[in-house]
């Protein structure tokens, strides 16, 4: 069994900042890329920016410049650090990873619950 668990959300004011964390734990035989995702009311669920093994980066255009999605391998943890936030950055996000568990050598995507970040002054 697989869990992963977000922390770090929160009521900010806009142009401040926050560190989102997602931590995967379980029976994890490795990882691969890992991410987060966003949804805000009325809305589709987006890519927010995602990070291969290596170390690779992709971010949505909405974010370039004022998010940094980092990792840490050893802990099978990601970051999303979040600076000069903006109205239109309140969502709810979700944490992702594909990663194969020694139950099974085929890799499968896992999901967070899911975490609140709301901007408002």
């Amino acid at each position: 069994q697989v869990q992963l668990v977000e922390s770090g959300g929160d009521l900010v004011q806009p142009g401040g900042s926050l560190r989102l964390s997602c931590a995967a734990s379980g029976s994890i035989r490795s990882t691969g890329t890992m991410g987060w995702y966003r949804q805000a009311p009325g809305k589709q669920r987006e890519l927010v920016a995602s990070i291969s093994y290596g170390g690779s980066t992709n971010y949505a255009d909405s974010v370039k410049g004022r998010f940094t999605i980092s990792r840490d391998n050893a802990k099978n943890t990601v970051f999303l650090q979040m600076n000069s936030l903006k109205l239109e950055d309140t969502a709810v996000y979700y944490c992702t990873a594909r990663l194969s568990t020694w139950s099974s050598s085929i890799s499968d995507d896992y999901w967070g619950q899911g975490i609140q970040v709301t901007v408002s002054s």
